[in-house]
């Protein structure tokens, strides 16, 4: 039996993953789908990346057995963050469509200029938090922002994590995703693989991407 944290992106809930975490239990796996701090139907207040990234070391150390840590989009912020502080509780780091931050990054600095002026025009009404796009899942929920601005802070103890994977969709236009799957497929620390989907791959795939995850098992 294999353990997996996962961690979703943007504006989404654990639920995100329901597809994904229901063939992993299914398999006799233990499975943990995080809803980060301010991301469920509890406000929180003085959420930043920080705060996410520890919530994430701490499922992490809620268990012996090192767990495949796996991020979707924006939650490749806060597993590679927990990643580097916990390494030896990561048995391998699963980048989905995610992203995958050098010390003193932000979302913020590695997204593309469209989704900076999404952020702006989603944060108009307090400046706090981003309100989700129209076209989301209706659970989902305002995103602090502090957790797209603020650097992340690596010592590069992440890389000590055994295995490595990307994981590209390839059926979206603007994505800032593709050239680092382009560039990370020639390190032959990672192994990578595309899909022809949109972004939002664990609901848009989920079959495909359970095969990759039990690639780590």
């Amino acid at each position: 039996m294999a353990r997996f944290v996962l961690v979703p992106g943007g504006w989404h809930g654990g639920w995100a993953f329901e597809a994904v975490s229901r063939v992993l239990a299914g398999a006799g796996h233990e499975v943990q789908a995080l809803t980060l701090s301010g991301l469920g139907d509890e406000p929180a207040h003085g959420v930043n990346l920080e705060s996410h990234t520890q919530e994430v070391v701490q499922a992490l150390r809620g268990r012996d057995t090192p767990a495949v840590l796996v991020g979707h989009s924006y939650g490749g912020m806060a597993i590679t963050g927990a990643a580097d502080r916990v390494p030896s509780c990561v048995k391998a780091l699963v980048y989905v469509d995610a992203y995958v931050p050098d010390n003193g990054a932000s979302l913020w600095s590695l997204t593309t200029p469209n989704y900076r002026e999404r952020f702006i025009a989603g944060a108009a009404a307090d400046g706090l938090n981003c309100a989700p796009a129209a076209h989301l899942d209706k659970r989902c929920r305002p995103h602090p922002m502090a957790t797209f601005l603020q650097a992340i802070k690596l010592t590069g103890d992440w890389h000590q994590v055994p295995g490595k994977a990307f994981v590209a969709a390839f059926g979206w236009e603007g994505s800032p995703f593709v050239a680092l799957y382009e560039r990370l497929r020639l390190d032959p620390g990672w192994a990578t693989h595309r899909l022809e989907c949109a972004h939002d791959v664990p609901r848009l795939a989920p079959e495909a991407l359970t095969r990759i995850l039990l690639d780590y098992v």
